[in-house]
């Protein structure tokens, strides 16, 4: 099997899946309860946040575990706007956030609030003058994703936090870090970053666990109530084997991240090249320099469908997906790749492929055969 789907999901670390197996047999105690067991699960939690804290390099009590980047991004949306609509109703995002963010405020929209959406040019950039032109007196809210799940392209979020702060220090700005997490470095601190989400199953974890930061000096109040877990911020009885796993991905992936990231980034740069040299009429939606994730790729076959594609693929035992996993089984095409200005023949036709450690050049070799014999194959069939 190759698997290049890693973006929708990564296959859990051998480390990762033997410590939750330990913990669900010796650490299944609530943390809540005040016997040894609750205690036990307590302070394994503590080691896992501490993990990630420090990763982050920032306060334990900074980090917020949630059930995934979804839950990360409502909870820091909904609780900063919450607490700064007296200020103001704009809130400013781009065309190409996940739908966890765009959904958000689509319905915000529908109560009375103004939503910016910023443009990107053809490889998924914003322009950061629109961002300073779009900045008002009442923006309490800016909220743009550090790498794109589609094309892997990465936004300047140091120069756009001095942009705020320059133009309105009164706003606040969100980060959806999930595909950035682990895989691209960015300094919370230094960049004033007010929250970051995050999730687990996108650095070799387990799925159902995320994290969320947000910046001690921030006092909100939540969006779900019940017995005050997670500081209050999230109540609910705590997914202590997840956490673990999670907390366990994060340790393995401090030690390895930056090794494994030059890897994957000359897998993508070997791959890239040699499906531009040897496959025609394509067009390839992310660039192959530094300036894109090293672990996404996206790229259209044009006169070909991608979901054709993809099972083409999947008979020879190779996984990719069209788009992002959470609008895969939707009708509707990208719309992060038709706010780059691509034509409907090129939406159609995107790939993404997406990289992990575990690639080797050869199952690259592989795959660039099949997909040049499939596409060819596909390509005759359309023409008939």
């Amino acid at each position: 099997m190759i698997y290049l789907d890693n973006c929708s999901t990564t296959k859990p670390r051998e480390e990762v899946v033997k410590i939750m197996y330990e913990s669900m047999m010796d650490n299944f105690g609530n943390p809540s309860s005040l016997h040894r067991l609750g205690m036990k699960a307590e302070k394994r939690i503590r080691e896992a946040r501490k993990y990630i804290a420090d990763f982050l390099k920032v306060d334990n009590n900074e980090i917020y575990f949630t059930s995934g980047g979804t839950e990360s991004n409502n909870i820091a949306i909904q609780s900063f706007v919450n607490k700064m609509e007296k200020r103001g109703k704009h809130i400013i995002t781009t065309k190409i956030e996940h739908p966890s963010v765009l959904n958000i405020m689509k319905y915000y929209e529908k109560h009375g609030f103004h939503i910016s959406y910023l443009n990107v040019d053809e490889y998924g950039y914003i322009s950061l003058e629109e961002l300073r032109n779009s900045l008002r007196d009442d923006t309490i809210l800016v909220s743009i994703m550090h790498v794109n799940n589609e094309t892997g392209s990465i936004q300047p979020i140091e120069e756009i936090k001095n942009i705020i702060k320059e133009k309105n220090p009164n706003t606040l700005f969100h980060v959806d870090g999930v595909q950035g997490f682990g895989k691209i470095d960015i300094s919370l601190k230094a960049s004033g970053i007010d929250s970051y989400s995050f999730s687990g199953h996108k650095i070799h974890g387990p799925k159902g666990i995320g994290g969320l930061f947000i910046d001690k000096k921030h006092v909100i109040s939540p969006i779900v109530f019940g017995g005050n877990q997670e500081r209050g911020l999230r109540s609910g009885t705590e997914n202590v084997t997840g956490i673990i796993g999670f907390g366990e991905a994060v340790k393995i992936m401090s030690e390895k991240y930056k090794e494994e990231r030059q890897y994957v980034f000359e897998l993508k740069e070997y791959f890239g090249n040699r499906i531009r040299e040897e496959i025609d009429d394509i067009r390839i939606n992310t660039s192959l320099d530094e300036n894109s994730s090293p672990y996404i790729l996206n790229i259209s076959f044009r006169n070909v469908r991608g979901e054709v594609l993809l099972h083409y693929l999947e008979d020879k035992d190779i996984y990719v997906s069209t788009t992002s996993a959470c609008s895969s089984k939707g009708t509707e095409k990208s719309h992060v790749l038709e706010s780059m200005g691509l034509k409907d023949e090129e939406i159609e036709g995107a790939i993404r492929f997406c990289f992990s450690y575990e690639n080797t050049k050869k199952d690259l070799d592989y795959t660039v055969e099949v997909l040049k014999e499939s596409v060819t194959e596909i390509r005759q069939i359309i023409m008939r």
